[in-house]
Formats: C-alpha cells, structure tokens, sequence
C-alpha cells in the first residue's frame, strides 16, 4: 500500500505542476526589444483583408518578465487584428516572456475606405502598445489602403453566384463558370482608380472594353475576363516616362499588392478571347502571374488579335496560347512560363516582328519549350482536330531559354504546316542527332530557317525578373537581324539600326556596373 501511497503523491506533484499557468516572474521594466519599430503592411485594397505580418518581440534580461498589457492603442475600434503569442485579440492582459526569449505577435487589417470621405488613398495607422506609464513601449502600424472599382457577379443567394455558360460538354451538360457580363457603363476602364475583378468579367456580343491608358485592372484568384463572339477588347496603353512607376503603360495582375506576390505565378485566370472575338488590340500593356497569359481562339477571317509593346510575364502554363488565330506581335516579350512562353495550336496565321520569348522558368521542372508550333489540337483520346497553319512568320526574334531545344514542330501532314524564321537567335542543341533528318528540323533549309543565328547566348540583363535587355558587345544577338523589319523603335523607344538591327524587343544596352 504503500508504494501505492507514493505513486499518487507522484502523480499529483506531476499533476499540479503541469496545470500550473503561472510562474515566477518579474515585472516589465520598459526594455523590451523588437524585430521592427514600424510595421508596414503594405497597400491593400478596400475591404480586402491583407496578408499576415509579423513582429518579435524579445526579452534579452536573464529573468522571466511579465508584461501588464499589450494592446492595440484604438482598442476594439481599430481596424487591425492581432495574434499574441497564439492568442488572438485587440487587448491582452499579463503576457509573458521568458528569460532570453521571445513571442511573435502577428497582425493583419481589412479596411472599409467608405468611411474616409472622397479619398481614394489614406494612410491607415494604429499602434501596439506595450505596458504603459513610464514603462510603455509602441510599435507603429502603417497601411496604404487604396480604393477600387469592384466587379464581381451578382449574389444569386444560399452561396450561388452568378455563372457564364461556355457551351456543353461531351455528355450534354451545360460548362458553367462564375462570372458576368459588363453593362454598358462599365466597358471603359480608366486610371482614375484601380480595377478589382471576382470572377470572369465578360464583354458581351458585339461590344468593347476599351482600357485606357494607365489602367490598373486586378484580378481575384481564378477570375479573369472573356470577350465573347463579336466582342473585341481594345488595351492600348502609351509610353511612360517614368520607367518604374509606368504611368501610361496598363498593367494586369493580381490582387495582392504585397511585395512577395510580385512575381508569383498563377494567381488569376486568364485573358480569354474567345471564338469569334475579333480585333482585339492590346499595346504598352503588361499581364502578368496569371495561369494563362492570353488565351485566343478561332479566326473569323480578320485579324484577331494585334500585339505591339506587350510583356508577359510569369504565366503557371502558358504565356500566349493560341488555336486558329490570326495574330500580329510586334515589339512583345513573353517570359517564364511553366509550359511554353508561346504555343500555337490547331494551325492559323501569325506574323512576329521583333519580339522575344524567352523561358527560364524555376518554378518546377519544365517539359515544353519556349515556342511550340501545332497544326492539331486532341480534344479526346480517339479525335484529333486539325487545322491549316496557314503561315507562321518569326521575323528577327529571339527564342531561348534554359533548356537546350527551345522551339518544337508538331506537324499532323494531313494539313499545311508552313514557317518561315528569319534573321533569329534560337537554341536548339541536338547534340545526339535525335533530330537529323526530320524536315521541320532541318535548320540549313533557308526556306524554313533564313539568315538564324543558332545557340548564342543573347546575355540577358536578369532573367529572374523578367529583364530581357540585352547586353551590348556580348548579346549572340545583336546586330543579326535584317533591315527594314517593323518597328523602327525598341519597346524602349530607341531607335533601331536601320541595316543590322538586334534581334529581339530591344536593342542592346550597356548595363549598368554593379555596386
């Protein structure tokens, strides 16, 4: 009995000890540190909670303090939210911090804009308050809250959204996806305030969205907009003369203005021309971390989509997908994509002036090459449909990137498969021969391939970060490209060499010496 007596003295020891919440500490003395005096959660839009922010705060004294309070100075009225510690709140009563230790205290905002009159920007500012009288210690809290023009689909009620129907699938059922058509008042988007879209926002048969100069246009995760037969949409921005702020150049993006989502890929849709959209126009106008960068089908006999000074960037799939087109790119650089930074499918007519695709996408391992040509589209496991590629000009381009073959031909010989590139920087390294003797592949044709430079390195400035400058005095392409090529000037807006231009977007430059 008793060892039995002893066991449950043991126990409860144990039992009082773990259930203990409090121990021995000492009083905050005013000395805490921290991983920052000022929190800046960056600029979010009205009503759109931000992403979580941290700080640490540390307690470098070899005793256990206690701090009375900490506490959001605007109390339970403030428009931030913290975490102490795990805890989550606005006021916090005795939070402790052990000897040489530390808490992280996270916090986020969502504020309404609505209540700040006519502005369409405010600094929104609170404090975190440690302890008080002689020994209080603040943090700043700063966030530029920006005002928007929200389109999003109508609420239908019990969690169901307004939908766009995309046509029926091989069973009969109808493809529903959450969206909307544009009213009339809404087909004109200025740069008076930023653009945020939930959801596809869809241009309506016969009419234009016309996107002006400077426009900034947001989309929430999977949303995008969709021009519908008939429908055009005409985004022709301007040049800027500021190169970082790009006041007149229109820019396409996510909705999480926070630095770490610069450059993540995949955060929205796409720009979907759909079958039977005609004269779309897109200039001085950059899409970027979206799946699909511009998706176009079909051609109804006229040009269907014009590109000139046109970036994009960071497509999760493809940059540029399109079947059946007819599509002039001028000036256009298309960069880092998970799949091909240009894919044409199902044949079509294209001519591309100067523009350059490149592809060093780091994201996961990448199987497709920067530019893929294709006269046939599988829509099944047994139907392959196939199309004319009519004609495919690639006219002073460059196509390169980190892997060794960089452009691919899938040829179905029952329809026409006719390309022409012409005075290009292209990478293919066949150093096994895997390719000898197919005729697409045969880069002496000077029927297919006239005057191409091949596996040079154009030296671009930073492809990290989409800079695919080109470096003077070392670029494999400059000077290579043929005379008399439209445009006249670089998406830099210098001018070309009119008897050996570079190949590519721009002409090459001196880059600047690092520090």
């Amino acid at each position: 009995m008793k060892y039995l007596y002893g066991l449950a003295l043991i126990a409860s020891v144990l039992l009082w000890s773990s259930c203990r919440n409090d121990f021995e500490t000492s009083p905050n003395t005013g000395n805490l540190e921290f991983s920052k005096d000022t929190v800046y959660l960056d600029t979010v839009f009205s009503n759109i909670g931000s992403s979580t922010y941290n700080l640490k705060v540390y307690n470098k004294s070899d005793k256990d303090i206690n701090i009375p309070t900490v506490r959001l100075a605007q109390g339970e009225t403030s428009n931030y939210r913290l975490n102490v510690d795990g805890v989550p709140g606005k006021t916090f009563q005795d939070v402790q911090v052990l000897a040489n230790d530390s808490i992280f205290i996270f916090i986020e905002t969502t504020v309404d804009i609505a209540n700040q009159g006519n502005n369409t920007q405010f600094l929104y500012t609170d404090q975190i308050v440690f302890d008080s009288g002689s020994n209080e210690q603040k943090v700043e809290l700063v966030t530029l809250i920006q005002d928007a023009v929200f389109l999003f689909p109508a609420d239908l009620g019990n969690g169901i959204y307004e939908t766009l129907n995309l046509g029926m699938d091989d069973e009969g059922n109808d493809i529903l996806i959450e969206g909307f058509f544009l009213d009339d008042n809404e087909l004109t988007f200025t740069n008076e305030k930023p653009y945020v879209i939930y959801g596809y926002a869809a241009v309506p048969p016969g009419k234009t969205l016309n996107v002006q100069p400077g426009a900034r246009v947001h989309f929430h995760s999977t949303s995008g907009i969709l021009v519908a037969n008939t429908g055009s949409i005409k985004s022709n921005g301007a040049p800027s003369n500021d190169p970082v702020l790009l006041e007149n150049e229109i820019i396409f993006e996510g909705d999480r203005l926070e630095p770490d989502y610069a450059d993540i890929p995949g955060q929205w849709g796409t720009i979907w021309l759909t079958a039977g959209s005609t004269n779309n126009e897109f200039s001085y106008t950059t899409i970027k971390n979206n799946v699909v960068g511009l998706l176009m089908e079909s051609n109804d006999g006229d040009r269907t989509l014009t590109l000139n000074n046109v970036q994009i960037y960071n497509s999760s799939n493809v940059g540029l997908l399109v079947r059946t087109g007819d599509v002039y790119g001028e000036n256009m650089v298309i960069a880092n994509s998970g799949q091909s930074s240009l894919a044409i499918q199902l044949g079509g007519k294209y001519t591309f002036n100067h523009c350059t695709f490149g592809n060093y996408w780091t994201n996961s391992f990448r199987t497709f090459p920067t530019v893929t040509l294709d006269n046939s589209l599988p829509i099944s496991d047994t139907e392959i449909l196939v199309a004319d590629l009519i004609e495919a000009n690639f006219n002073n381009c460059i196509i390169y990137g980190s892997e060794q073959k960089e452009v691919a031909f899938v040829e179905d010989p029952s329809a026409a498969f006719n390309f022409n590139f012409t005075n290009c920087l292209i990478r293919f390294e066949d150093s096994q021969g895997d390719f000898d003797g197919i005729p697409n592949y045969d880069f002496e044709n000077p029927a297919l391939f006239t005057d191409c430079i091949f596996n040079l390195d154009p030296i671009f400035q930073d492809v990290t970060v989409n800079n695919l400058n080109i470096e003077e005095g070392t670029s494999g392409a400059q000077g290579i490209g043929l005379g008399g090529i439209m445009p006249p000037f670089d998406l830099n807006g210098t001018a070309r060499d009119g008897n050996s231009p570079d190949a590519g977007a721009y002409e090459a430059t001196i880059f600047p010496v690092e520090d």
